[in-house]
């Protein structure tokens, strides 16, 4: 629930959920891969999209936790084409492999959500020996869509039909470190501060997602990337914080969104409009 919402021009609000914005939508044909789809918003991503028609791709760290989610949507959706694969975003030969794999399958791929991240971690390291949070959310998601980009831009050619890269960022990006990203620090245990290092992550995002667009507009090809901030939801990234956890789980359905209000995302993948979220005013603007 959110209780300080107004509906915007495109009558939707940011008490809207995913399944109420994305009614009508034919996502027949489509094929998506979503990282992060074993809580959270990954879940409701996965869900609403097969619900749509979608063949969903659910890339995930845990194989059980994956099988499940998968198994709780065949329940309530026994003709949802999904199937989970392994996915590693702190490891770049786990990311390799998986998009080796997915070549393999022969699918063809119109959309790929960016979406799995940690936050706030203590200081620790990932299998490539980099900050935790700087390769999870940005260098294995890089290095995903770039590996992916060709599958992409071959789908876009065959089909006619535009692609869609989503980088699910956070308003956090605006609170980096002063310097912005430390491309010079990254690993430096010293001046580690967990929350300026998930908003450095997510300024990379960002960043990423604008490079990414202007380069695809300027070889003309029909596929857009953009990065999102889907509001502030109730998940699990603050497992990190037990305090602001538990904050979270008393008043988060007062004042902050549910997963089933991440509509965000699922515009991104299937509108030619790009949405933004204004946390302060909590209203859907459409540019």
């Amino acid at each position: 629930m959110w209780l300080f919402s107004s509906k915007a021009p495109s009558g939707f609000s940011a008490s809207s959920t995913a399944e109420e914005v994305t009614e009508g939508i034919d996502g027949n044909g489509l094929t998506a891969i979503v990282t992060g789809v074993s809580s959270g918003i990954g879940t409701e991503t996965a869900r609403v999209l097969a619900l749509r028609g979608v063949h969903v791709v659910m890339a995930v760290r845990n194989m059980t936790a994956g099988g499940e989610v998968r198994e709780t949507i065949m329940k309530e959706n026994p003709y949802a084409k999904l199937h989970a694969m392994e996915l590693d975003l702190s490891s770049m030969d786990s990311v390799k492999k998986f998009a080796s794999d997915f070549k393999s399958t022969g699918l063809q791929l119109n959309i790929l959500i960016n979406n799995a991240g940690v936050m706030a971690t203590p200081f620790m390291f990932s299998k490539d020996n980099i900050e935790l949070q700087f390769a999870t959310n940005h260098i294995g998601h890089f290095l995903l869509t770039n590996l992916l980009l060709e599958n992409m831009k071959e789908t876009a050619q065959i089909t006619g039909k535009e692609g869609r890269i989503v980088n699910v960022s956070s308003r956090r990006h605006k609170f980096s470190y002063r310097e912005g990203i430390r491309f010079d620090k990254i690993n430096d245990q010293s001046g580690y501060n967990s929350l300026s290092a998930y908003g450095q992550s997510k300024l990379a995002n960002v960043l990423h997602a604008n490079e990414l667009a202007r380069r695809l507009k300027e070889d003309g090809l029909e596929i857009t990337a953009n990065s999102v901030h889907p509001g502030a939801i109730a998940t699990n990234l603050f497992r990190h914080h037990s305090f602001v956890s538990g904050l979270i789980n008393l008043l988060g359905k007062y004042v902050i969104k549910n997963v089933q209000q991440t509509v965000t995302l699922l515009k991104q993948a299937h509108k030619l409009k790009t949405i933004i979220w204004q946390e302060s005013s909590g209203i859907l603007a459409w540019i």
